[in-house]
């Protein structure tokens, strides 16, 4: 009986753990991105496979990769635990995919500005989850969303007025 009541109070522990430090980075880390994305504004981003304005002879296009992994708290795996039992969408998940699809997008911007180039075309991203089984199949363990971004930088013409 001791160690069914000690057990409860090490999950309870952890959730709030989970919840309390999870909630923290999570907005430390969208801050961050909101941060950056700021500045980045300048930058053209488009889904043409080609910059229009670019013109032989500039910065020759450039391939730029990035990934970026996001692990999720000790709360959403337990969560998405519980919403796998009963069915429908997880949304705890959803700051979670989210995160990592704005981090990888910014680490392409963030490489394409520094290589000198102020546009990115024909931007792809894909997904993955890594030790996804963990929050469905009741194991103990941390579910990631990685999502591996590409696209091809261009300097672009800058207007004449």
């Amino acid at each position: 009986m001791l160690e069914l009541i000690l057990s409860a109070i090490f999950t309870l522990v952890l959730l709030a753990l989970g919840y309390f430090a999870g909630g923290y980075h999570e907005r430390q880390h969208i801050a961050s991105l909101e941060a950056r994305e700021a500045a980045l504004r300048h930058m053209v981003v488009t889904q043409l496979r080609s910059y229009p304005g670019w013109v032989p002879g500039d910065a020759p296009p450039r391939l730029i990769v990035a990934e970026a992994v996001i692990g999720s708290d000790f709360l959403k795996t337990f969560l998405a635990s519980l919403r796998y039992l009963i069915g429908g969408e997880v949304r705890s998940f959803r700051s979670l995919l989210d995160r990592a699809r704005r981090e990888a997008t910014l680490r392409v911007l963030e490489e394409a500005h520094a290589a000198g180039y102020n546009a990115i075309c024909n931007l792809r991203l894909d997904s993955a989850d890594i030790g996804g089984n963990a929050a469905t199949s009741g194991q103990k363990g941390t579910v990631m969303a990685a999502i591996l971004a590409s696209a091809t930088a261009y300097q672009a013409a800058r207007p004449t007025y």
